[in-house]
C-alpha cells in the first residue's frame, strides 16, 4: 500500500454549505486519492456540519472524521488532526477555504527535492494584498529572509518530524493570534524553508457572509495583546538583540509592530472604530510598545510610519487621528507611456508617484541642508509645527507592478523592476517617484505558464515614505478603447485595453472584447495582396521567431495555419495550405471567435492561388487573369510550360 505523502487537516465547525464547497478542491487533486489523506475536525458543531463529513467519509476511503467538544478556536481541533496524522506532511486548510487542483501533488514534490521543514505555497485571496514574497520561487531560505514575516497564516505544508521534533503545536482554547505564535515558531526552528510562487496552491476568500473574518479581534478574553506579547518575547528569544535596525531581530519584530501596534494609530482604523474603544487600543498599544519592542525597531520605520510611532509613545490620540485624516486623502498616481508589443510581451514605461488630498505632488523640502516632509501633510499635527525630519528618503521603500487575473483572484509578477528615485522640482523641493519598464509576457506571466483565458488587469503597489497604497494603472488613452493593437500569442489572442476606469487590462482569448472593433484600422491597413502568405501588421508573437501553429476559419471549413513572425518582432505573416477543399472563389480567412476577416484566401480548382488582405480591392486586370486561371485548358498549358 502506498504511504501517505500528505495529510490534510482541516478544522471545522458549523461550517454548513460550505464544506461542499471545499471539498471537491481537497478530494480531486492530481495527487493520487491513496497518496494522501484528509483530516477534518469537527470542533462541537451544532448545526448538520457533522453529517456532511460523515457523507464525504463513506464516499472517500481517504476521508477520516474527528469530533471534539467545542473550544471555540481552530488551535485544538488543528493539534487533534496532527496527532492522526500519518503523512510526511503536514498541510493545514481553513474549512471554506479550497486548494489549486495541483497544490497537493506540487508542494509535496517541492518540498521532497529540497528537503524542506516548511513549504510556503502561493496564495491567492480577496482578504490581503499580494505579497511579494510570492514574486520568485525560493528552493531553500531560513528565518534570515525576513519576507517570510510577509506570510502568517497557518496554510502551510509542515514535514510531520520536523513538528514533532520540536513540539511544534498550536495553543487551544479562544486564543487570538493561535497562527502567529505557530507560525513564527516553526520559523525560528526551521533548518530549510522553500517558498513554491509559480503556482497559486491556496485559494484565501472572503465568505458571502464574512463568517471568516476575525471579528473579535479585541475581545479581552481573547486575550490579543498578552498573546501578541507572548509572540514577539518567543521572537527576542530565538534571535540575538541589537541596537542595528537591521539587524535580524528588528527586522522580523518589524512586522509586528507595523501590524499589530501601528494599526492602532492608523487609517482606517483608528478613524473608522468608536473613540472610547479605540483609544483603549490606543494606550494598549502603546503599552506595549514601549515595553517590549526594542527602540531599533522604532528608528528603523520609514518617515510618516516614525511619526506615527512618536505620537504612540507620547500618547497623543488626538494627534494619531490628524495625522491618519491627512494621510487618508494621499493618492497614488500612475503614468503609461510607449505602450507596444515587442518581442512578444507588452511592453510600457511606468511612472509612480504620491499625491496630497489636493492633487499636489507629496514633496519633500530642502531646508538646513537636511530634508523635511511635506508641510501641507503636517498642518495641524501636534508637534510638527518645525517640521518632520526625513532621515532617510528611501527607507523600505520600494514599488511593485502586479497582474490580477479577474476571473480566478490570482495574482501574477511580470518582468522588470521599478526603481525608487528623488525627482527635484525646483525651489528646494523634490518627490519621490517611483518608475520602470513592464515587460508582460502571456505566454510565461503564469508561473512559467500561458495566462489562462480571461481579463487580467495591471496594478501597482507603492510603499514610499511609510505610505502604502495598491493602485490602478491607469493611462490617458479612452475608456473602453483599444490600448494599443493586439497580438496572437501561442495561438491565442490578446487584447490590450482600457477600462471604463482607463486601467490597463489585457483580454485573453476574448473573454470580453472582440478583434475587430479593436482592429478596423490595422485590419484596413492591410491593403496587401500576397502568394499564399500575407503579412498581418496588427500582430505579433511571442514564439521566439518559430512560425507558430495557429486554428483559422476559411468560410466554414477549420484548419491549421502558421503564424511566421518577422524579424523585427511586430509583424507576422499568415500562410495556409496550399490546398484548400473549398469552392472556387475568394473566402474570409478570421481567427477563433472573430468575425472580421483578417484576410481572404483566393482559391481556385482546391488549390490556394494567393492570400489578400480585407481592404485589398482587385482590379479589372487582376480579374481578367483570375478568369483565366480558372479555364481548364489554360491551366494544363500552364502546368507543361512548367514542367
Amino acid at each position: 500500500m502506498p504511504r501517505v505523502k500528505v495529510s490534510v487537516v482541516v478544522p471545522v465547525y458549523n461550517t454548513g454549505k460550505y464544506i461542499d464547497e471545499c471539498a471537491p478542491s481537497l478530494l480531486g487533486q492530481s495527487l493520487p486519492a491513496d497518496e494522501y489523506e484528509v483530516i477534518y475536525v469537527d470542533d462541537g458543531s451544532t448545526d448538520d456540519t457533522l453529517a456532511r463529513l460523515e457523507k464525504l467519509a463513506a464516499k472517500h476511503p481517504n476521508v477520516q472524521v474527528h469530533t471534539r467538544p467545542n473550544s471555540g478556536w481552530p488551535g485544538a481541533p488543528r493539534n487533534l488532526g496532527m496527532s492522526h496524522a500519518q503523512g510526511e506532511y503536514i498541510q493545514f486548510v481553513d474549512h471554506d477555504d479550497t486548494l489549486g487542483p495541483e497544490a497537493l501533488e506540487r508542494l509535496y514534490e517541492f518540498a521532497r527535492r529540497n528537503d524542506a521543514d516548511v513549504v510556503l505555497g502561493k496564495m491567492s485571496s480577496t482578504m490581503v494584498r499580494p505579497r511579494r514574497l510570492f514574486r520568485h520561487t525560493v528552493d531553500a531560505c531560513t528565518i534570515e529572509n525576513d519576507e517570510l514575516m510577509q506570510s502568517m497564516s497557518p496554510h502551510k505544508m509542515f514535514r510531520r518530524a520536523f513538528v514533532e521534533e520540536h513540539g511544534l503545536r498550536f495553543p487551544e482554547g479562544p486564543w487570538i493570534l493561535e497562527d502567529l505564535l505557530f507560525v513564527s515558531a516553526a520559523y525560528l526552528k526551521a533548518e530549510r524553508i522553500s517558498v513554491l510562487a509559480d503556482y497559486p496552491c491556496y485559494y484565501w476568500m472572503k465568505r458571502d457572509d464574512g463568517g471568516n473574518n476575525t471579528q473579535h479581534r479585541f475581545n479581552s478574553r481573547h486575550g490579543f495583546w498578552p498573546n501578541c506579547r507572548t509572540i514577539v518575547r518567543q521572537i527576542k528569544d530565538g534571535t540575538e538583540a541589537s541596537d542595528d535596525i537591521d539587524a535580524l531581530q528588528n527586522r522580523l519584530l518589524h512586522r509586528l509592530y507595523h501590524v499589530e501596534i501601528l494599526s492602532r494609530t492608523r487609517e482606517p482604523e483608528i478613524l473608522r472604530e468608536d473613540p472610547g474603544e479605540q483609544k483603549q487600543r490606543f494606550e494598549a498599544a502603546r503599552e506595549l510598545a514601549l515595553t517590549e519592542f526594542p527602540a531599533a525597531v522604532r528608528e528603523g520605520l520609514p518617515t510618516v510610519s516614525r511619526l506615527r510611532s512618536e505620537l504612540l509613545e507620547r500618547g497623543d490620540f488626538d494627534g494619531a487621528v490628524v495625522l491618519a485624516e491627512r494621510v487618508r486623502e494621499v493618492k497614488a498616481r500612475s503614468e503609461v507611456g510607449g505602450l507596444r508589443w515587442e518581442g512578444g510581451r507588452l511592453v510600457a514605461d511606468v511612472t509612480l508617484d504620491l499625491l496630497r488630498g489636493d492633487g499636489e505632488p507629496l514633496v519633500l523640502v530642502e531646508r538646513d541642508g537636511r530634508r523635511w516632509l511635506d508641510p501641507e501633510l503636517l498642518a495641524g499635527v501636534p508637534g510638527t509645527e518645525d517640521g518632520w525630519e526625513v532621515r532617510d528618503p528611501f527607507r523600505l521603500a520600494y514599488a511593485e507592478l502586479v497582474v490580477k487575473d479577474r476571473d480566478r483572484e490570482d495574482w501574477w509578477y511580470p518582468e522588470g523592476d521599478l526603481e525608487v528615485r528623488l525627482e527635484p522640482l525646483g525651489e528646494g523641493r523634490s518627490r519621490l517617484v517611483a518608475s520602470g519598464r513592464l515587460l508582460l509576457d502571456p505566454e510565461r506571466l503564469a508561473g512559467g505558464r500561458p495566462l489562462e483565458r480571461g481579463v487580467h488587469d495591471v496594478w501597482a503597489y507603492v510603499q514610499l515614505l511609510g505610505v502604502d497604497r495598491m493602485a490602478r494603472v491607469i493611462g490617458s488613452g479612452t475608456p473602453g478603447a483599444p490600448a494599443t493593437g493586439p497580438a496572437l500569442t501561442g495561438g491565442r489572442l490578446a487584447l490590450p485595453y482600457w477600462t471604463a476606469g482607463r486601467q490597463l487590462a489585457l483580454d485573453m482569448d476574448q473573454r470580453q472584447r472582440r478583434l475587430g472593433p479593436d482592429t478596423a484600422d490595422a485590419a484596413a491597413a492591410n491593403t496587401g495582396r500576397g502568394g499564399r502568405s500575407l503579412p498581418l501588421p496588427f500582430v505579433a508573437t511571442g514564439s521566439g521567431g518559430a512560425p507558430a501553429r495557429i486554428k483559422v476559419t476559411v468560410s466554414a471549413l477549420t484548419l491549421d495555419a502558421e503564424l511566421i513572425p518577422a524579424a523585427d518582432g511586430t509583424t507576422a505573416e499568415l500562410r495556409l495550405p496550399a490546398r484548400l477543399a473549398l469552392p472556387a472563389g475568394r473566402h474570409p480567412v478570421t481567427l477563433p471567435k472573430t468575425q472580421t476577416p483578417v484576410a481572404h484566401a483566393v482559391v481556385r480548382d482546391g488549390a490556394l492561388l494567393r492570400l489578400e488582405g480585407p481592404a485589398y480591392q482587385p482590379g479589372t486586370g487582376r480579374r481578367l487573369l483570375d478568369s483565366v486561371a480558372d479555364n481548364g485548358q489554360v491551366r494544363r498549358v500552364r502546368r507543361r510550360l512548367g514542367r
